[in-house]
């Protein structure tokens, strides 16, 4: 599906936000303590200063208390504004690294010209992670307009597959061992990323089992519904790319390629976002 061959780029240009030395050096030198503890300000930073339940609403699959270790504490530390200029400096570092001097070159002004065309139309309707973030002013160099502009196309999809699982009764510790289990991740990462104790994770395993979609692993019914909520996410998030056209899309695809694998393949040299989706093979397949 088309949704799902863009996202794999637009998803791997906004990762620079999070995990790179220059946005981890960028998050510290806010003051907060600890990559967690910027994570949380920096992405929840477009909504304000947030609540730890909205967070925790929002973000989906972390548990309420690692939120509440970082959320509000964060705002005490820095302003949200901060965090936005924060993330914004960490993004910029990144990419100048990353892309070199093809960082200002025709083809990035291109591609940040036809995703902000993108992600201005659209949807935002119950998508408030995606509101927020169109809500902000835009920058002013063309590789940070396409930050910005995969940023908001990757939280659209992002609050979108948050709705398929909701309306698919999949409660958020449930997605993750269906998406350990599918993905073949470790359990045991997934569950201390975000901060699921072992008993939370058993009851959700349970649950799961009681569905008939989780045995030691996915069920044939288990393997349908993931695949359902992730039709039903690629789904919601064809709306942007009907919108800007076919034409404009495929320009957009072949534009966002060669950038996207320069940053895929220096992620996979420093081990970056080990639960991020796999670019290098996801792309390769097109």
């Amino acid at each position: 599906m088309l949704a799902r061959r863009m996202w794999v780029r637009f998803e791997t240009y906004h990762d620079v936000t999070y995990f790179t030395p220059e946005s981890l050096a960028a998050n510290a030198a806010t003051g907060s303590r600890g990559g967690w503890a910027g994570y949380f300000g920096t992405r929840a930073a477009p909504l304000g200063a947030a609540s730890p339940e909205l967070v925790t609403a929002l973000f989906y699959t972390f548990h309420p208390a690692k939120v509440a270790r970082a959320v509000p504490a964060v705002w005490a530390t820095a302003s949200p504004q901060r965090y936005l200029e924060a993330r914004l400096a960490g993004a910029d570092a990144a990419l100048r690294r990353m892309l070199g001097d093809d960082v200002t070159g025709p083809e990035v002004a291109e591609a940040a010209a036809l995703a902000r065309e993108a992600a201005e139309v659209t949807c935002t309707a119950g998508r408030p992670l995606a509101a927020a973030n169109r809500a902000l002013p835009w920058p002013e160099e063309p590789h940070l307009v396409l930050w910005q502009a995969c940023t908001v196309l990757r939280e659209a999809r992002g609050d979108g597959h948050v709705a398929a699982l909701v309306a698919a009764g999949i409660g958020p510790c449930e997605a993750l061992v269906l998406f350990g289990a599918d993905t073949g991740l470790d359990a045991e990462y997934l569950r201390g990323a975000r901060g699921w104790p072992e008993a939370s994770w058993q009851r959700a395993r349970h649950a799961l089992a009681d569905r008939g979609l989780f045995y030691g692993g996915l069920t044939s019914a288990g393997a349908a519904l993931r695949a359902d909520v992730e039709r039903r996410t690629d789904e919601v998030a064809e709306q942007p790319w009907t919108s800007l056209g076919a034409r404009h899309t495929e320009r957009l695809r072949v534009l966002l390629t060669p950038l996207t694998l320069r940053i895929a393949r220096q992620n996979d040299a420093l081990k970056v976002n080990p639960m991020a989706l796999d670019p290098v093979r996801e792309m390769g397949a097109d």
